[in-house]
């Protein structure tokens, strides 16, 4: 009896004959009445009446051969299964790669037979609808929204904004790279047959478990990065300036426990705390306006423009008391003179007091003995007395625009600001220095 052979066209595909061991070449036969695995042999071991264990010479068989018409008078399913073969390596469309890969049709007999039988057959349609609906509802379960789609970024590799999206392509729907990346790896030399030992079966079966609990640690992952919404990281940021600095300081340090809490727990719980804050401030200026002994809102708010108005009045006087420090220099009371008229006509001061008081700025921070100090040259060790800024601490941010500017091609002020969370000016420095000392380029 005839049957279609389970395995594909390379005879390295199938396994080996259990007489002999040498690799199947169609046709061979296979017990029906032993396995699984199925017993196989090639067609010289069978007419030996080739006996192994419990499989005897006069058991039933089948004879597997593939050479057989199947949709096609002209088409053996073994060419038919060559076909699928090489759609799937060359891509639909590709008939010419396909032609050549299946070495016995032409380019036109690939096209006309697989439009015919595979995409236009109403065999088949019900089947692709429903495979089409399940592919389609597994990748609604499973799939990280990207909701403005309209235009989605495309970071480069490795780019800051990449590195903020968690390596997610939102063009594509999927991550650069998954956790624990190569899982895989460890079942590729994995075959269970029916020779194996019980110890070395049950360690098999280990490794799988073992696997198994990794893919579950990556689906876990990816939950918690679409149950919290975290592609879009600007726009968390953005939600989280809105709050006061004690609350932000909050949201920062609580971020880690959002896995555990469940996205609608964790933003009831800072919302919570949001409006504590709010409460506490609300109840000192409660106190604030008892202690001076207002009873009702009216005078409150009397009291609230005559202390806004109270502090500026403090606010000139010490601004005139600023001046008086330079009444011997006429420049100086011309420069205050101007600010004053500009603040008191609702301008913002352009004309900045010169700063040649009795005030000295703080003097240049001393090296000695400091980690990292060795590592400098004479510049760079003038720079971080002037900006007064560690060895180490320099180094590190130095490290930080280099590599970056490798990455972009190029980077800007903005981007140096983004990266190392210091004093804009001390920022500004240290990138104005980079740049003319060639270490990194402006984009």
């Amino acid at each position: 009896m005839e049957r279609l052979a389970s395995f594909g066209n390379d005879p390295f595909d199938k396994p080996p004959c259990r007489g002999c061991s040498s690799y199947l070449t169609e046709p061979y036969v296979k017990c029906a009445e032993c396995g699984p695995p199925p017993f196989l042999l090639c067609l010289q071991c069978f007419t030996r009446g080739f006996e192994y264990k419990k499989h005897q010479s006069d058991h039933t068989y089948e004879i597997m051969t593939s050479d057989f018409p199947v949709l096609d008078p002209n088409w053996t399913a073994q060419e038919e299964m060559a076909l699928l073969e090489a759609v799937m390596d060359c891509g639909f469309g590709n008939w010419q790669d396909v032609a050549n890969q299946m070495c016995s049709k032409s380019k036109e007999e690939c096209e006309k037979h697989y439009m015919k039988h595979f995409i236009n057959n109403p065999l088949f349609a019900s089947t692709l609808l429903n495979l089409k609906q399940a592919e389609e509802a597994q990748h609604n379960e499973t799939a990280i929204p990207f909701h403005p789609a309209d235009d989605p970024p495309r970071p480069t590799f490795d780019s800051l904004l990449s590195r903020d999206m968690a390596g997610y392509m939102p063009a594509r729907a999927d991550f650069v790279e998954e956790f624990d990346n190569y899982a895989e790896w460890d079942l590729r030399d994995i075959d269970f047959v029916e020779d194996d030992s019980d110890i070395l079966h049950a360690l098999k079966i280990a490794v799988v478990d073992i696997y198994h609990s990794r893919l579950k640690e990556r689906q876990r992952r990816k939950k918690i990065v679409r149950d919290h919404g975290l592609i879009n990281l600007r726009k968390f940021q953005i939600l989280e300036r809105r709050y006061p600095k004690e609350v932000q300081d909050l949201y920062e340090t609580m971020r880690r426990f959002a896995r555990i809490l469940g996205p609608v727990e964790h933003d009831k719980f800072i919302e919570s705390h949001a409006l504590e804050f709010e409460l506490r401030r609300e109840i000192k200026r409660l106190q604030e306006y008892r202690a001076a002994g207002i009873t009702n809102f009216c005078s409150a708010r009397t009291y609230d423009h005559l202390k806004k108005t109270r502090d500026e009045e403090r606010l000139k006087r010490t601004m005139l008391s600023e001046v008086l420090q330079y009444i011997q220099d006429s420049s100086a009371c011309q420069q205050w003179l101007s600010r004053q008229a500009d603040i008191d006509s609702g301008l913002t001061p352009t004309v900045p007091v010169p700063s040649n008081s009795g005030r000295r700025s703080a003097p240049p921070l001393n090296l000695t003995g400091l980690p990292g100090t060795e590592k400098l040259n004479e510049k760079e060790k003038e720079l971080c007395q002037m900006v007064r800024l560690v060895p180490g601490a320099y180094l590190e941010y130095k490290a930080a625009l280099v590599n970056e500017c490798n990455k972009q091609g190029g980077l800007r002020l903005a981007q140096a600001r983004a990266l190392i969370k210091i004093d804009v000016n001390k920022t500004r420095k240290i990138y104005d220095f980079l740049i003319r000392e060639g270490y990194i380029t402006k984009a």
